[in-house]
């Protein structure tokens, strides 16, 4: 049996007393497949990921998804099992062909090279961008969000 997002957020709010118990927080889960979650869950989990990235017409579009700078999160798995518990501590907008080594080392995918990340993000954006109804190209801004992992520890 899994805990409810609510129970989990609950059990964060007693473990970290700072955090105001009125506090907002987004729901969302990594990528858009189970698999994808569940290793990128995993990978904030380990200490390996520490950033992620969208597409500003993305959020421009769904802006209940769009992240929050100092905003808190809780991810979950496809299924809505609650992961962790995340604040925002940096969003940057830039141009997909300006995102950098550091930015793609801290999203801790596939081997943390710039170049899989282009390679991996390409293909994810390109995909989304037309189910959505948009173009996207290396121009094309991407929100690059730093986040801290606040629970579980």
């Amino acid at each position: 049996m899994t805990l409810s997002v609510s129970e989990f957020w609950k059990m964060f709010l007693q473990a970290e007393p700072f955090v105001p118990k009125a506090t907002q927080y987004q729901v969302w889960f990594f990528g858009n497949t189970a698999a994808m979650a569940e290793e990128l869950g995993s990978l904030v989990l380990s200490g390996t990921k520490t950033a992620t990235a969208s597409l500003l017409e993305t959020n421009i579009r769904q802006p209940d998804k769009a992240p929050i700078e100092g905003g808190y999160s809780v991810v979950t798995d496809l299924k809505g099992d609650p992961i962790c518990v995340l604040r925002t501590t940096e969003i940057r907008h830039i141009a997909f062909k300006e995102v950098d080594r550091s930015f793609a080392f801290d999203e801790g995918e596939d081997d943390q090279t710039l170049a899989s990340w282009r390679r991996g993000h390409w293909e994810y954006f390109s995909k989304e961008a037309a189910e959505l109804g948009f173009d996207f190209d290396e121009n094309s801004i991407v929100c690059c969000e730093r986040f801290e992992l606040l629970f579980p520890k």
